[in-house]
């Protein structure tokens, strides 16, 4: 019998620094995985935490980790042929085939990015099926930017547009937009409203308003995607940590559509 609270171990093949706080681990695993889903990731004696897939294999997954406490600490300090314990894929990930010939808008905030990586990089090596692909994304600083050697591929393929909060004196020579990604959202080409489909990924603010952006864009409600990231626990319904009213995020989410998610109010 299949118990759906055991975590097995899965073996680190890789691992490659993003910022000073951020690493993505490469996975030893044949799981299913579909873009958006997250897996409950452990270590025994010290926690367990909700972490979004960034991208997946054969053979492989791939998650992108920020070092922000107890649990996360200890697996930053974790090195190429160590593990760590997993469980899932858990949630509803991004609905691929309502893209299919779609002109595909993807705007993500910060760690936002992770979830939707796998996407963007199916298509920028030829194996989506979007008509076009466009990512605008936003990050604090540049020294927060995740995904710098991939960001740079993907400009080759698709309109990639990227903006930072602020630029300080820690922060790593930056000649891009500065402002707040709704920035970005305003001047985006949007040929076809009717063939645009939208994702939205971040902290609840941003995905508030660029989903108000995009509205004001003539793109439907029925045709926005969001990802709800936090307050996640157990993954299985079973604690309540993201119950939004009678809603639980781990189960009907992560991946919402808009005229769902803009009544969940977190």
């Amino acid at each position: 019998m299949n118990n759906a609270y055991l975590p097995f171990k899965a073996a680190i093949t890789g691992v490659m620094p993003q910022t000073a706080s951020d690493y993505t681990y490469r996975l030893a695993t044949d799981l299913d995985v579909r873009p958006g889903q997250f897996m409950e990731v452990s270590i025994p004696g010290v926690g367990e935490a909700p972490i979004s897939v960034s991208d997946f294999g054969s053979g492989w997954i791939e998650m992108t980790i920020r070092n922000v406490g107890r649990l996360t600490g200890v697996i930053h300090e974790l090195k190429p042929g160590g593990h760590f314990f997993i469980r899932g894929p858990y949630g509803h990930g991004f609905p691929l085939e309502e893209f299919t010939g779609r002109d595909l808008i993807i705007a993500a905030g910060g760690t936002g990015l992770a979830p939707v990586k796998s996407i963007l990089s199916r298509h920028c090596s030829g194996q989506g099926r979007l008509k076009s692909l466009t990512l605008l994304a936003g990050f604090k600083t540049p020294s927060d930017m995740l995904f710098k050697d991939e960001i740079s591929a993907w400009r080759e393929k698709i309109d990639v547009q990227i903006t930072v909060d602020k630029i300080d004196e820690n922060s790593s020579p930056w000649d891009g937009s500065t402002g707040l990604i709704t920035g970005l959202i305003t001047k985006v080409p949007v040929q076809n409203p009717g063939n645009t489909r939208v994702i939205i990924v971040g902290p609840p603010v941003m995905m508030k308003f660029s989903a108000l952006e995009f509205l004001k864009r003539d793109i439907a409600r029925e045709n926005i995607w969001v990802s709800f990231e936090r307050k996640m626990c157990c993954g299985l319904g079973k604690c309540g940590h993201c119950k939004i009213d009678d809603t639980y995020v781990c189960l009907e989410g992560p991946v919402f559509n808009y005229t769902r998610a803009e009544e969940l109010i977190d």
